[in-house]
């Protein structure tokens, strides 16, 4: 087996080098991990586009394997199946990849939208200075409201996005992971999403007893605790 080049991850970051929150980035990061592939996750903001210029687009994640450069988290997860196939499977073949592409689709569209209006205020209290006017510009742009407003119905709509949680603990009753026995990319696009929530806000998404809440639990102490790492709340 030949000798591995480390990749590089550019990764988002809040006000402190150490404060990862991207979704998206975790995703890659846990997918990285899966594959026991050695990497590096550089610190990247907001305003830094042109530190990534080279990948032809302004978002991360983005990777860069020897002379490959790939964005997107299912584009780079597609990449690493295919480039790596002899280490460990994200999806575990084919009708798995396409459930995994179901469960990534659900993430960014149900999951996702309905964590950020809860989080959004959170989120700002976290970015670097210079990150702060650019994400207030775009994100109530996108919405149409200020952040403040975003939110600021979230101990009502929490409710709400607990009841939508039930697909998960129904099958968590029958498996400890989404993925089976043992996690793989459903797992970790879906925990990136409660990570998210983690490294940015003390506002619980999850009560104790949910057993969605020990799911998270137990992905947090995969691969050493990875995820435990970073600046977060333990909410």
């Amino acid at each position: 087996m030949m000798k591995l080049t480390k990749i590089k991850l550019y990764d988002l970051a809040g006000a402190e080098d150490n404060r990862r929150f991207s979704p998206n980035c975790w995703r890659v990061r846990l997918a990285l991990l899966h594959k026991g592939l050695p990497f590096e996750a550089i610190p990247w903001r907001f305003t830094e586009k042109e530190t990534i210029a080279f990948s032809g687009q302004g978002k991360v994640p983005v990777i860069v394997d020897n002379e490959e450069v790939v964005y997107d988290s299912w584009a780079i997860a597609q990449y690493l199946e295919e480039s790596y196939p002899e280490y460990p499977s994200l999806f575990g073949g084919e009708i798995g990849k396409s459930l995994s592409r179901f469960v990534t689709d659900w993430v960014e569209a149900v999951l996702n939208p309905e964590i950020v209006r809860l989080i959004i205020t959170d989120i700002y209290s976290h970015l670097h200075e210079k990150d702060k006017d650019y994400f207030r510009q775009t994100r109530e742009k996108a919405f149409g409201a200020t952040l403040e407003a975003i939110s600021a119905d979230r101990e009502q709509r929490v409710i709400t996005f607990g009841n939508s949680l039930t697909p998960l603990r129904r099958t968590l009753q029958h498996q400890p992971f989404l993925a089976g026995q043992t996690p793989a990319w459903a797992d970790y696009v879906v925990f990136s999403s409660f990570q998210w929530a983690r490294c940015v806000s003390s506002f619980p998404l999850l009560a104790a007893d949910d057993p969605v809440y020990s799911w998270r639990d137990q992905m947090l102490d995969i691969f050493d605790g990875e995820a435990r790492k970073v600046l977060a709340y333990q909410s």
